[in-house]
């Protein structure tokens, strides 16, 4: 079972998508991205909403609206992005079992329970370091990685997609109670 949710990797998946070239944000509706990438957009809706109220989008006025970045894609880290849409999760639970050794016979002596457990102290430091990696990665570093492993001009083609999308809104050719 993983640690976060699907929707995490879908979030992170769409905010690289919103990354044009040079860096700058690019809109996109939510039914692109979820029609682009494949995935559902009701979840992705509700993903978007959490992403808003976190200040990570910000919604885009008009016919041919839909989201951008909120800020500068080198500014939202991917520790952003899994606390807004997942929340703040502990990875381990320490359920204090070090007293519970059948040799103590339900009187668990003073060096066994004394100072915090040498487990749980494990693991916080386990995941203060997943949260440095995480903190230190951007959307605009994933973004880059994704245009260096891509074909010549993916992002430009990414780009006219989403732009001829929008293009089409209003017109008739995409029923803007799809949008």
């Amino acid at each position: 079972m993983s640690l976060y949710s699907a929707g995490v990797e879908y979030g992170i998946h769409c905010l690289i998508f919103l990354v044009g070239d040079g860096g700058e944000s690019r809109d996109a509706s939510v039914r692109d991205l979820a029609e682009l990438q494949g995935v559902p957009q009701d979840y992705l809706a509700k993903i978007f909403t959490k992403l808003a109220k976190a200040r990570l989008v910000a919604a885009t006025e008009g016919v041919r609206g839909g989201f951008r970045l909120a800020r500068p894609a080198d500014e939202i880290t991917l520790l952003d992005i899994v606390t807004a849409i997942d929340g703040r999760k502990s990875i381990f639970d320490c359920r204090e079992i070090r007293g519970r050794c059948a040799l103590f016979d339900g009187e668990p002596p003073g060096w066994a329970i004394e100072g915090p457990c040498a487990v749980h102290a494990a693991m916080i430091t386990a995941q203060k370091r997943m949260e440095e990696a995480l903190a230190q990665q951007t959307v605009l570093d994933l973004a880059r990685k994704v245009g260096r492993k891509a074909p010549s001009g993916f992002s430009a083609q990414v780009g006219d997609w989403m732009s001829g999308r929008r293009e089409k809104k209003g017109t008739g050719d995409i029923p803007l109670t799809e949008v």
